[in-house]
């Protein structure tokens, strides 16, 4: 669809209730953007829509008022507990942002009562509030959405409420439809009716069709809204036209001393920090916290739970201030007067990258985005002007840098957690760094481990398989024994020197969850291991052995070891074989390539396709598992 112009709400070609103009009003919203003014007239118009649109275009009001307006046009009006909207998002902030937005325009409408579903609360508070209040909208994460339909024990029967669903929307499309979400969202929408509308709203559109016929899409109307540039390369730019997009070239023991000789120039602005870990927030949001006087840090990554919804509304309504954060604040997050966004570190894939330059120069405002990147990594600028039309320009070098790393390195010597912090920090940007989609440009082994090491402040590498038979000469470990620095909590610190007396006594090493020889970087994820256990568990279950033939296969087992060993004669074996049951398995002859011999072995059913093989000749050792058509028959 070609780019709509700008207008008044006057001007669309379908009439808005006064009430929703009265709030426009209110909120000094006069005129429409191109994103509102495309969507809002198909929407009401019972069309499906799939609209991408630059970041911080104003897609929240183009789903929020159609919810509206058609919520009032039903003939039957809804019942306490009926859903007539829902809308899912990836991240509780984004979530909570859009109840924002909702609870302004539905306060001239008391009919209509909403719910917030997200994670970071009680699930049980929940249930009991939708039970007391009833909603006529969902505004829901996918997890926490999902566990509602299974309270109906709890007395919530959510599949009976969304029953009356008149709208779906699913904001944020693409991130939503990633493999993290696909399963909490196919089985959202098993719940909901075919009839209804169904709108996608993202900053970068999934191009596969089949995902969006999974949403529930029928005919959709795909809207575009691309920026205008002076140039003919800008009208495909993914960025706002008023962001200004920088770049600069430091090296890794450089870079926390140009962020922070960054920050505190700007002190009097509002900033967003991204670190590629959480692990890295906690560690140089602590640093930050000391180093950038007089300035509020606030720091939130995605393994916080209860405190993520406060810290994010108090960061909102601050003037200036420094927000250290991962991906999570990336996507949607409509945060005031944000004036520069701040990537310490390269986000794992390009589309993240437009994401988290999008807090800014929102809604036709002015804003700046820098990326901090080793020299090894400068083609990275090229990649993203060509794979996400994101053109980037180099930033003079930063003025008046201090070496601020000592001052980091006594805060780890004066607190064992934030040492602790430090190593942790280290080795998951490693890891982080081996997992880069753009493994072309960022490879592990490009790395300078010890020039990584002076920029992380370490006071000593870790002990990580990446490092093990590496020497080190660049990089000088402190004088001070890490294992004489005291927790500042007394508690934590008492805690620590119990823990190393029942060491000392039982004269036990830490248990260690890594596999020793295999690097952390290149280890499989929770994810990946639970994968394998459930394929496991999938194959053993298909199994067609019953439970009766497994003991007599296990007595026959016994049986040849038992010969194996000398504990008993041929004979005895023999005699106690037939003597048993008769055996539903063969003792069957493999002929072992060229060799002229053959070897008599019991084969036991293993699975569909595989038979364990034991062999009785005492100079074998053959108890593997084969596929059976290796087994054959002998020859009568």
């Amino acid at each position: 669809m070609a780019n709509t112009a700008d207008g008044t709400w006057d001007s669309l070609p379908v009439k808005l209730n006064e009430k929703i103009l009265e709030t426009l009003d209110e909120l000094k919203f006069t005129h429409m953007t191109p994103v509102q003014s495309a969507c809002i007239p198909l929407f009401m118009s019972n069309k499906d829509v799939a609209a991408e649109a630059v970041t911080g275009s104003g897609k929240t009001l183009a789903f929020v008022i159609p919810i509206i307006e058609l919520l009032l046009k039903r003939e039957e009006k809804l019942k306490k507990m009926q859903v007539g909207a829902l809308v899912v998002t990836p991240t509780r902030e984004l979530a909570l942002q859009i109840s924002e937005v909702m609870e302004q325009f539905i306060q001239k409408f008391p009919q209509f009562t909403q719910i917030l579903l997200i994670g970071g609360s009680n699930p049980i508070e929940d249930v009991e509030k939708f039970k007391d209040q009833g909603a006529n909208i969902v505004i829901a994460t996918p997890g926490r959405l999902e566990d509602m339909f299974r309270r109906k024990s709890d007395g919530l029967d959510l599949a009976s409420s969304v029953k009356s669903l008149d709208v779906l929307v699913l904001d944020e499309a693409d991130r939503l439809l990633d493999m993290g979400f696909e399963a909490s969202l196919n089985t959202i929408l098993s719940y909901l009716p075919k009839q209804r509308r169904t709108g996608l709203f993202s900053a970068t559109q999934t191009q596969e069709l089949e995902k969006l016929v999974r949403a529930g899409l029928r005919n959709p109307v795909r809207i575009t809204v691309k920026e205008k540039g002076l140039a003919a390369a800008a009208a495909t730019q993914k960025t706002p036209s008023r962001l200004s997009n920088y770049y600069t070239i430091c090296r890794s023991e450089d870079k926390f001393n140009n962020l922070v000789a960054f920050l505190r120039q700007h002190k009097h602005e509002k900033h967003l920090v991204f670190f590629s870990t959480c692990a890295c927030v906690e560690y140089y949001g602590r640093a930050l916290e000391v180093l950038v006087k007089k300035v509020t840090v606030h720091c939130i990554h995605g393994k916080m739970k209860n405190k993520r919804n406060s810290i994010f509304a108090d960061f909102r309504t601050l003037k200036s201030g420094i927000l250290v954060c991962t991906d999570v604040m990336a996507r949607g997050i409509d945060i005031p007067d944000v004036n520069w966004v701040l990537q310490y570190d390269p986000p794992s894939s390009a589309s993240a990258f437009v994401h988290r330059c999008g807090r800014t120069a929102r809604i036709g405002n002015y804003g700046n985005a820098l990326v901090f990147l080793l020299p090894m990594e400068e083609s990275y600028v090229n990649f993203l002007s060509i794979n996400q039309k994101c053109p980037l320009q180099k930033m003079n070098p930063i003025s008046d840098v201090v070496d601020v790393l000592p001052k980091v390195k006594a805060m780890a010597v004066a607190d064992r957690a934030m040492f602790d912090r430090g190593m942790r920090a280290f080795v998951s940007y490693v890891q982080a760094y081996a997992k880069h989609e753009c493994s072309l440009i960022f490879r592990v082994k490009d790395l300078d481990f010890a020039s990584l090491a002076r920029g992380f402040a370490l006071l000593r590498l870790p002990k990580m398989p990446e490092l093990r038979g590496k020497t080190f000469p660049d990089f000088t470990e402190m004088t001070v024994d890490t294992d004489t620095i005291r927790y500042k909590d007394k508690n934590r610190e008492k805690q620590r020197q119990k823990m190393l007396a029942e060491q000392k006594d039982k004269m036990i090493l830490p248990k260690k969850n890594f596999q020793k020889n295999k690097a952390w970087s290149k280890q499989k994820t929770k994810k990946e291991r639970r994968k394998k256990k459930d394929a496991k568990r999938k194959h053993d279950e298909g199994s067609d052995v019953e439970d009766e033939d497994m003991k007599e296969l296990l007595n026959d087992t016994r049986l040849l070891k038992k010969l194996k060993k000398g504990q008993i004669s041929e004979e005895d074996f023999e005699t106690q074989l037939t003597s048993g049951p008769k055996s539903k398995h063969k003792t069957v002859v493999i002929w072992p390539g060229e060799k002229t011999c053959h070897q008599t072995l019991t084969v036991i059913p293993q699975s569909k396709t595989n038979v364990l093989v034991s062999c009785i000749q005492d100079d074998c050792d053959w108890n593997i598992e084969f596929p059976q058509s290796f087994c054959h028959l002998p020859p009568e």
